[in-house]
Parts: C-alpha cells; structure tokens; sequence
C-alpha cells in the first residue's frame, strides 16, 4: 500500500472515529500514530513523532498566549463589566425601539474585545440582557436569538482564541491575524445592528413598547465603562502599535483585569482560585487539541496528502474564489455535528498548503475560516452558543427550538458577511501592514 492511500485511509478513520463519538485530540493522536507507523513500519518512529509534537507544538513562545488571554476574559466576565457595559449602552438607547437588541450587539462586540471567547458572551449576557429584552416588551425568542447571534462576535473581534489557534496551527502571525478581524467583525456588529432596526421599524409588534428600562437606572455611572475600555485600548493599542508582543499583551492584559477586578470588590480570593483552576481546565483542553492536530498535521505530510490535494485543486480549475467558497461550505457542514476549534483541528492542516499554492494570503484565510466555524455555533444539532443560551434560561422555561429560530436570521447574516469577506479580502487585510 502506498503512501497516499495510508494517508487518505487515515483521514477517512478520523472522520468515522470522530463522527462515532470519539474525542477528536484522541481520533487525531491516536489514527495518526498508526498512520505513521504503517507509513514507516516502525512502531518506535510513531513514539518520536508523538513525543516531538507534545513538546513542539504548546513549548513555544506563542502558545503563551493562549493561557494568558483565557485567564484575561475570565476575570473580565467574573467582575461583572460586561453587565456593566450593557447597562451603560442600553440606558443611552432606551428610546429606540428595538435598542435593547441593538445594545445587546454593541456590548458583545465591546465584550468581545477583552474576553475571546464566544461562550463567555453567550453565558454573561443570557442572564444581563434576555431580562431586560423580554421586560421592555421584546419578543422572547428575538431577546434569545439576539445574545446568542451576537455572542459569535467573542471569537471574531480580536483578541480571539479562534483566531490565535489559528496562527498557532499555520505558524503565521497573531498580531496580522487580530488586526484582520477588525474590519469583519465590525461589519458583522454593524449587520446586526441594522437588522435589529430593520425588525424595530418595520415590524414593532416584536417590541411591544418603547424601551424604557434601559437595561440601567439614572444612577448608573458611565465612569463603570472606562474600565474595560482602557483594558481593551491597553491591550490592543499595545499589540498594534507594536509595544507588545501578543503574548506579552496577554499577561499586561491579564494582571490589569485581575487587579481591576481586586480594586473594584468585584472578586476576592475564593473567585480568583476559581478563575485559576477554569483557566488551567480551559488551557490543558486547548494543549490536548493542538498535540493531538501537531501529530495529525506530521502524518498528513509524511503521507503527502496535503501535496496530492493541491495538486489536485490546481489542476481542477477552481482558482482561490471557488476553494474558499467550497471550503467554508465543507466547514459549515461540519459545524453541525462538531465544535470550532475541532473543525479548525481537522481541516486547516489539509487546507492551508493549497491556499499557499492558490496564492491566497494567510489573514484573508484566516478569518474566512473562522467565520465559516462560527456559523456552526448557530446551526443545529451541534449549536454551541444556542446551547449555552438555553442552558443558562432553562429554569425560564426557553426551549433549545426557540433558541435555534430566534439565532437563524442571525446565522444568515453570518453566511452573508463571510460571502462579502471571500469576494473582497481587503475587509480581512486591509489594516494589515498599514
């Protein structure tokens, strides 16, 4: 048998263990471990390819990051600024039909810029904003679609932990990467926005009345919001100004969230083991991955799979447009029965080396990539966000289909911006190098 074939049959057993249930770092580690003794013949090979990638792939410099920036958001949700934040934009908007909704989108994308994490948004904002939606008279389901649409903004608005495991996985550049999520992610809050007042102008029986909680009462100082606004500008002004290096962004970033979160009594010893032990949790799951994809990604070239597909995907004709439009539709698909970094795991290390043959820059790739994963966390059966929405209003009473129905205008617009993305890389790229 030779190379291709053992190659190609590998990824077709990580496909079937996966799909079976297995966890993906292991379907990843352990089918590549016998891909590469069978390409080599050597069981003592499989051990050293194993053993290079547990040291290689998290001992780097850049992998740093990704503890530091997880420990960053998880002190930001545990103090409680993102309520803040929302109560602050919501009371300035109080008089906007459909506002709430608006509020909800701008506080993510604000939440966004400090946390990563779109599960952290989906999480803090089921319990701060659906109340507040569903009390101003907005209708329950568009109140839920609304936090759980929005909240993909945590992995598109930089920093992102998507988007640093991306560059993690191609060895590209984190800050490239960050400062090419702005213009998507801006965009994205904006659609949303619009939508929201589309509905707001045109449909106001879903908004039954005027705003008038606000989300905030007379006395909610906006002094609360230069908090997590001079952490967002410490932090990304430092990466892109070139005064940091991401990693080193992370741990300013970090130890000012935690001192913050300390002088403002948001949390005390008790909350601070609890984030150190959820950022340890988070942190060895993320290793876990990147071990288990470093592996998979060694075997992949051994076999010369990635070489046999590009050349496949060069002679075909289809050119860069049609690979990313075939590809983010490979990836959606694959957001219904698997999570994003899991899809980010398994079809970058493929994908990547044709991209580079088609010419197509790494930023522009990389946030076509994410968005297309994030439209997984939208879509059923394997909606994470809706799930996490669902989960945190159970006792509410909200089902997982009104969930799904309130996120799926939300999920189209996401289809939507990726498409302009794909056709006009200059919304990735064009901040970078400037």
């Amino acid at each position: 048998m030779d190379n291709l074939m053992i190659g190609y049959l590998s990824l077709l057993g990580i496909g079937v263990a996966i799909y079976a249930g297995v966890h993906v770092a292991i379907a990843l580690a352990g089918i590549s471990f016998l891909g590469i003794w069978a390409l080599t013949g050597q069981a003592a090979l499989g051990f050293n390819f194993v053993a290079l990638a547990g040291t290689e792939s998290i001992a780097a410099y850049t992998f740093g990051v990704v503890p530091l920036f997880v420990l960053m958001g998880l002190a930001v949700s545990e103090s409680g600024l993102g309520r803040d934040t929302f109560a602050i934009i919501a009371r300035s908007m109080r008089d906007w039909r459909g506002g709430l909704g608006v509020a909800t989108v701008l506080s993510n994308a604000v939440f966004a810029a400090i946390t990563g994490i779109s599960i952290a948004s989906a999480a803090v904002f089921s319990k701060v904003a659906v109340p507040q939606m569903v009390n101003a008279g907005t209708k329950r389901s568009i109140a839920v679609g609304t936090v759980a649409g929005s909240s993909v903004l945590g992995m598109l608005i930089p920093p992102s932990l998507l988007l640093i495991l991306f560059a993690i996985l191609t060895d590209s550049s984190v800050g490239d990467l960050f400062l090419g999520g702005v213009g998507p992610g801006v965009l994205m809050a904006l659609m949303f926005g619009l939508y929201l007042t589309f509905l707001g102008r045109f449909r106001p029986h879903l908004f039954e009345g005027p705003t008038t909680m606000g989300g905030a009462d007379d006395t909610t100082p906006r002094v609360l919001m230069l908090p997590i606004l001079g952490l967002a500008a410490l932090v990304l002004g430092g990466i892109y100004t070139g005064f940091f290096t991401p990693t080193e962004a992370g741990a300013v970033g970090a130890a000012a969230a935690l001192i913050l979160a300390f002088a403002m009594r948001r949390i005390g010893p008790r909350e601070a083991w609890r984030i150190a032990v959820q950022t340890g949790h988070i942190t060895a799951a993320v290793c876990f991955l990147i071990v288990g994809a470093s592996i998979y990604s060694r075997m992949l070239a051994f076999s010369g799979v990635p070489a046999s597909v590009t050349q496949w995907a060069i002679a075909s004709g289809i050119g860069a447009l049609g690979f990313l439009f075939l590809f983010s539709l490979i990836v959606a698909l694959l957001g219904t029965i698997l999570d994003s970094s899991s899809i980010m795991l398994v079809t970058v290390p493929l994908a990547f080396p044709i991209t580079q043959q088609l010419g197509i820059d790494v930023v522009h790739f990389g946030l076509v990539t994410v968005i297309a994963v994030e439209i997984g966390l939208l879509t059923p059966p394997l909606g994470l966000s809706v799930f996490v929405v669902q989960a945190a209003l159970r006792s509410e009473g909200v089902a997982l289909g009104e969930v799904f129905r309130g996120a799926a205008p939300f999920a189209l617009i996401m289809v939507g911006v990726l498409c302009a993305v794909i056709l006009i890389p200059q919304i990735a790229t064009g901040l970078v190098g400037l």
